[in-house]
């Protein structure tokens, strides 16, 4: 049983207005209360999440120098990244051990294929060599995420009072990233450390995140009581939960909320592959708590700052192991809680 809520989609897509507020009610309440809730009657086929999840196959099985070939060269936030090269708890100011993890990231890119000069951002993509299946495959699935991601801003205008556009105009120049996330425990691992991570604690730094992933336990959301409490996605949903953005707007009304992946498989068992779609919006998006969330018993948490150098900054702590210099004070709930 899933321990976050569980939201039907599908009346949004009717045009009905009284529908469509049903739903946003429930997503405000889900992001209110959890900051995380499951999507089902999203309209993704299974056979796209199916083939997207078996495609990372192709890829993370390879031999490491191939995947390794990957790599970007330019420091931008794309290709391969390798087990123990990055530890997500640095960005919410908490030292851990490297994370076990392996990732291949893509993205948007600039419609001219030029860089922007902000590496991480609309930068070319990383594609492996040999593998055309695996790069049309996951292009088709990230399209079908992104507009999913669309789709559930507009959803989010309605449910929090906005601007029926207030999102949508912040998306039309959106840096979209998205991770495939590859957790494996190697023949040869040592003992684990009993800090150490598949992916280490941390907030998502954008707007909101569309999250497809293998049925298996490893997932975990820090409670308001400081507890870990484990989500496993139902069959068939997608799991969304609220980014530092959507915080910051709401003066966290909305929560972006803490969470990890523990290493739960055993040593040379089967990995567990899960797929992150961040939707970070604009760039140039100024980020700052929006008035009507604003009372004399409850000012303003966050100082103004913008979408891009919020999420610049986090992506940075996370690769360098140097906590991140934000204004921002996301996150910084314990994280040494344990169930």
């Amino acid at each position: 049983m899933s321990t976050i809520p569980i939201v039907d989609i599908a009346p949004w897509f009717t045009g009905d207005i009284e529908n469509q507020r049903t739903v946003a009610r429930l997503l405000n309440s889900a992001c209110h209360e959890f900051g995380f809730l499951q999507i089902v009657g999203h309209g993704v086929s299974e056979e796209l999440r199916g083939a997207a999840l078996n495609q990372m196959n192709s890829f993370f099985e390879r031999a490491v120098g191939l995947k390794e070939a990957a790599t970007p060269t330019d420091g931008s936030y794309r290709g391969y990244s390798g087990r123990k090269s990055e530890s997500f708890a640095y960005t919410v100011g908490d030292i851990r051990p490297a994370d076990l993890v392996e990732a291949f990231v893509m993205g948007s890119e600039d419609p001219d294929g030029q860089p922007t000069g902000r590496l991480h951002t609309h930068a070319p993509n990383v594609w492996p060599a040999g593998l055309p299946e695996f790069e049309s495959t996951t292009t088709r699935y990230y399209r079908a995420a992104r507009e999913l991601s669309e789709t559930m801003a507009d959803i989010a205008s309605l449910g929090l009072g906005l601007e029926r556009d207030f999102f949508s105009s912040r998306l039309n120049d959106a840096v979209v990233t998205m991770r495939m996330n590859w957790y494996q425990r190697l023949e040869n691992d040592p003992q684990l450390d009993e800090e150490q991570m598949a992916l280490g604690a941390h907030t998502d730094y954008g707007i909101l995140t569309i999250l497809l992933a293998d049925i298996r336990p490893g997932l975990q959301i820090l409670s308001d009581a400081s507890e870990w409490v484990d989500v496993t996605p139902e069959p068939g949903a997608f799991i969304m939960n609220v980014g530092d953005a959507l915080a910051v707007w709401t003066n966290d009304y909305w929560k972006s909320t803490i969470h990890r992946v523990v290493p739960t498989m055993a040593p040379g068992g089967t990995p567990r592959r899960s797929i992150a779609l961040f939707q970070d919006g604009n760039f140039d998006t100024p980020l700052s708590v929006l008035p009507q969330f604003v009372a004399k018993d409850s000012p303003a948490k966050y100082a103004p700052t913008t979408l891009g150098e919020h999420v610049t900054n986090k992506i940075s702590g996370g690769r360098t192991f140097e906590v991140p210099d934000v204004q921002q004070t996301l996150g910084t709930r314990d994280t040494s809680a344990k169930l």
